[in-house]
């Protein structure tokens, strides 16, 4: 895509309050010329994400001046019969562990594929022609939604059976954790750094008690770990 159609363009960013969703809200903002955002309560075993990203975009508003007028309406849609169909460490108070078919308890089966669905129709209604998210497939848990091929494929699907041409955008599928702190950097320096620092939450227990040099969590669980590699890496390589 040229950078005058992405100036022109209107995006929806699939906003979830973690480290990941929003880097993609700084880079839509950078890159596109109207930015919403949508968010789901699908009835995961904490609410602390979802708590954050009302505070996230009310700082977002407050402190990026040039991106305040870019900024527009948020939607939270329910999606509470994913939780009651998923069996998963993010969906139930269990154990994080493998699952015998060599996949992480904590991949919620379809999850993005739907959210991905939801968004498209939101954005088919507001007119919104791009849709942002943080899949990865370089950082990942080896969620089989978050490949590149499985994006591509969704994006055609999605294209066909609402005769619309929406393009779903991933600017952070081929980075590292110490990339994308990084990518937040370059975006929005210092303030956009702690903000997500600080703000964002990535850890699966809900854990928000205890601020590290990376952010809130246990610590110990894979997305803190993943989060604290990713801080360290970035701080040792920065100039």
């Amino acid at each position: 895509m040229s950078i005058l159609v992405m100036e022109k363009s209107k995006a929806l960013v699939l906003l979830s309050g973690g480290q990941d969703s929003v880097t993609c809200l700084a880079w839509a903002l950078t890159h596109f010329s109207w930015v919403e955002t949508i968010g789901f309560d699908y009835g995961q075993r904490h609410n602390i994400e979802l708590d954050c990203r009302k505070k996230i975009l009310t700082l977002v508003r407050q402190r990026f001046p040039e991106w305040q007028q870019r900024l527009g309406e948020d939607h939270l849609i329910e999606m509470k019969a994913l939780g009651q169909i998923s069996d998963t460490a993010l969906t139930k108070n269990t154990e994080i562990m493998l699952n015998h078919n060599g996949l992480p308890n904590t991949f919620v089966p379809g999850r993005n594929i739907l959210f991905l669905t939801m968004a498209a129709a939101v954005a088919y209604r507001r007119g919104l022609s791009i849709l942002v998210g943080g899949m990865c497939e370089t950082d990942y848990s080896g969620y089989p939604d978050c490949r590149d091929d499985a994006i591509k494929s969704l994006q055609v699907s999605l294209n066909i059976g609402m005769a619309t041409k929406i393009c779903i955008e991933t600017p952070l599928m081929w980075l590292n954790k110490e990339q994308i702190w990084n990518l937040a950097n370059t975006l929005g320096g210092h303030n956009l750094l702690e903000l997500i620092r600080t703000e964002t939450h990535s850890c699966y227990l809900g854990e928000r008690n205890h601020l590290h040099a990376w952010g809130f969590g246990c610590g110990t669980c894979p997305a803190c770990q993943l989060r604290a590699c990713g801080y360290t890496s970035y701080l040792t390589r920065k100039p």
